[in-house]
């Protein structure tokens, strides 16, 4: 049949080569097929292979979905990680920018003051409504208090941001559109009031015309602004920046907006010079006031005495250090340029320089804009080490940030910061980690995920915080809720999903060797994997030995008491060998001839149950489940004693209770025995109700002559 698969693979890939061809017709493939088929069964047989290939299809459609989903999130998380380092490019940009319009202004000061002529020109073609006189530039700075306060009686809960000082007064203001950052929808209209050192935002009350609330008030020194491309239909917009939050308004044309930032720009412009100024003028020494003439011939050795002797405060405080009046620029720039460690050495420059001198007013002033920059850094810092970072790099990515924030003095903020970040970085480790179909296999890579995690943390912390060993108590807490975490979802794939006791002990035992590796710093966890997995380990042994209890009733109620015939000498062989690993060395002579065995089926069956369940439940072993597994192995001892003991009782038949005999000295003799040794090694004490049980057994009178002539 010419359009048949035929051939496997081959005739598959032809398949799938016709049906994806451009020029295929499915009406006159149909009629083809029908007409050059054999049969009823030739049709079914190509049903089958396209309904084959069309669920290989939607496989490969599913794998590729979720590969493109996995990119897709992937991608996502660059470009959030992307956005974020572009915004601190753009903010580092604009204190560029403000860092070069400021030295502009420091040089065009300089040559007024060389060529007052000059200045005076220069300012009176910069600003034609320059006062003329003092008296002029009082009324107008009035003016201007009035219309500020004018202004802002209007605005609700900003009652104390009314100007107290004749220096603050309105220089812009005007009403712009909020809109979200993220999703570019529109939040509110708000109205904005600039003045010569801050930025008051308020938003509209919706039932009173021309009355605002008050929103935010935002200091020009650490404000940036940001134009906004126009993007139709989003225009007209601009973003201003205050670390660490961003918000974007739109004005009302293209003109206003223009405004808007040149005015902001230039008041910041300044402010910077401003401040510039008063720190140059409060770095001027003062003259001396001029004592009263004295007629005292004496007086003249005293002063000589005194202008040799200088007051405390003049010898010891210089603010008018070059490096002094700029380090609250240079602050700013190396905090601006991620330079942590270079803003660090500066304050440490300065605390070494001032020391223990005494406090004055300027050095109250200078350590009042340090302290602010000290609280820029740290956010900084703070924000370097959140979990709202990027977490890849490992323990060792934070070692920036954390030993400048023990340098600032702030080591339980930076050993608090550095354990939120590895607990989000080992949550979300194991939240990506892809669950196995095989539960075994999972739990290897949960583990070394997890331990590896763990031990990379301890190591890193250990580097970290050497000095302070008041943190480590931190770091054990820690290590115990992390903990509690890997529990968590190693009991919901081990026990929550009802695994085999075999493969629980596995995974118990692949779990404590890797807690095992951190003995190697000195820390020892086994005893809290312990107490969090014994809740889960008691239940599956319960549930395991209520399984063995019903199977052995099971096979009781349909006991014959007959010999097992295995048939071949293989199958005999074999089970000499379950028994030989069971722990019953003396098998053979249970044994006869021609493939017999002179035990019940149920007794034999009972003895392996009962050894492996032992061997399994002694890998979970720790001893806060002794009891539970002794009092479990007491159980399920007792069902197969118990039906032996009426089974003797019952029994009329006298060769068939010579049988039963034979079968309860194997069980008390050899089991029993193996048993209670086996479980002694184990867990290294002997257990008094196994040796009990014994010997309550013993009291079954078993008649051993009866018994050797069976065998």
């Amino acid at each position: 049949m010419a359009l048949s698969l035929g051939e496997g693979g081959g005739g598959g890939s032809r398949l799938r080569r016709q049906l994806e061809s451009g020029g295929f017709a499915a009406g006159e493939y149909v009629k083809q097929l029908s007409q050059q088929s054999d049969g009823d069964r030739d049709l079914q047989e190509h049903r089958q292979r396209i309904q084959a290939l069309s669920e290989e299809t939607a496989q490969s459609l599913k794998r590729n979905v979720y590969q493109n989903y996995r990119q897709f999130i992937e991608t996502a998380r660059e470009i959030s990680y992307l956005e974020s380092e572009m915004y601190q490019l753009s903010h580092i940009l604009t204190e560029q920018k403000g860092i070069m319009e400021a030295v502009t202004q420091a040089l065009l000061l300089q040559a007024d003051r060389d060529d007052p002529a000059l200045g005076a020109r220069r300012a009176a073609a910069a600003d034609p409504f320059l006062p003329l006189s003092a008296k002029d530039a009082a009324a107008s700075e009035e003016g201007r208090q009035r219309t500020l306060t004018t202004l802002l009686e209007k605005v609700e809960g900003c009652r104390d941001l009314l100007p107290e000082s004749p220096g603050k007064y309105l220089v812009y203001n005007g009403d712009l559109v909020e809109y979200d950052a993220d999703h570019m929808a529109q939040i509110q209209r708000v109205h904005a009031f600039l003045m010569n050192d801050c930025l008051l935002v308020a938003t509209a009350l919706p039932n009173r015309r021309g009355a605002y609330r008050y929103d935010a008030l935002y200091s020009l020194d650490g404000l940036a602004v940001v134009n906004v491309k126009d993007n139709p239909p989003m225009k007209d917009m601009f973003k201003l920046l205050m670390f660490p939050e961003s918000r974007i308004f739109q004005a009302e044309n293209a003109k206003i907006k223009k405004e808007w930032l040149e005015v902001l720009e230039e008041t910041k412009r300044n402010r910077a010079l401003s401040e510039k100024r008063r720190l140059e003028q409060e770095a001027l020494p003062r003259p001396a006031p001029t004592p009263p003439e004295s007629t005292n011939p004496f007086d003249e050795d005293e002063e000589e005495e005194e202008e040799e002797e200088p007051s405390a405060e003049e010898e010891v405080v210089d603010l008018s250090l070059e490096w002094i009046q700029e380090l609250p620029e240079d602050l700013d720039v190396c905090i601006a340029q991620r330079d942590f460690e270079g803003a660090v050495d500066l304050l440490d420059k300065l605390n070494e320089y001032l020391g223990d001198k005494p406090v004055s007013q300027p050095v109250k002033e200078l350590r009042a804009k340090v302290d602010e920059r000290v609280r820029q850094l740290t956010d900084v810092l703070v924000f370097e080490l959140s979990p709202d970072r990027s977490l890849r790099g490992g323990p060792r990515a934070t070692r920036r940030a954390v030993s400048q924030l023990i340098r600032l003095g702030q080591s339980t903020k930076a050993c608090e910061l550095f354990l939120k970040n590895r607990a989000a970085a080992v949550q979300t480790a194991i939240r990506q980690l892809r669950i196995e179909g095989a539960t075994l296999l999972y739990i290897h890579k949960l583990c070394h995920v997890f331990f590896t995690s763990l031990l990379e943390t301890a190591r890193e912390f250990e580097t970290d915080f050497a000095g302070n060993n008041g943190c480590y108590s931190a770091f054990v807490v820690w290590a115990r809720s992390s903990m509690r975490m890997f529990v968590d979802a190693f009991s919901k794939q081990v026990f929550d999903s009802k695994e085999s006791l075999s493969t629980a002990a596995e995974c118990v035992k692949v779990a404590k060797e890797h807690c095992k590796q951190l003995s190697e710093i000195g820390l020892d966890l086994t005893f809290i994997i312990h107490a969090l997995l014994v809740k889960d380990i008691k239940g599956a042994l319960q549930s395991y030995k209520d399984i063995i209890i019903e199977a052995t009733k099971h096979r009781n109620s349909e006991e014959m008491w007959r010999k097992m015939n295995l048939m071949t000498p293989e199958a005999l062989g074999k089970l000499r060998e379950e028994m030989r690993s069971c722990g019953v060395g003396n098998f053979d002579q249970y044994t006869g001839d021609d493939c017999w065995v002179n035990l019940s089926y149920t007794v034999v069956a009972f003895t392996k149950q009962t050894m492996a369940f032992l061997e399994e439940a002694l890998k979970l072993y720790f001893p806060e489940l002794h009891m539970v597994l002794l009092e479990s192995l007491v159980e399920i001892i007792l069902v197969a004693v118990q039906h032996v003991d009426y089974s003797l009782r019952c029994e009329q038949d006298p060769e068939k209770k010579a049988f039963i005999r034979q079968n309860a000295s194997f069980l008390y003799e050899t089991v029993l025995p193996v048993v209670e040794k086996r479980f002694e090694e184990g867990v290294g004490k002997p257990a008094k109700q196994l040796q009990d049980l014994r010997n309550a057994s013993r009291l079954m009178r078993v008649n051993p002559e009866s018994t050797t002539s069976v065998v």
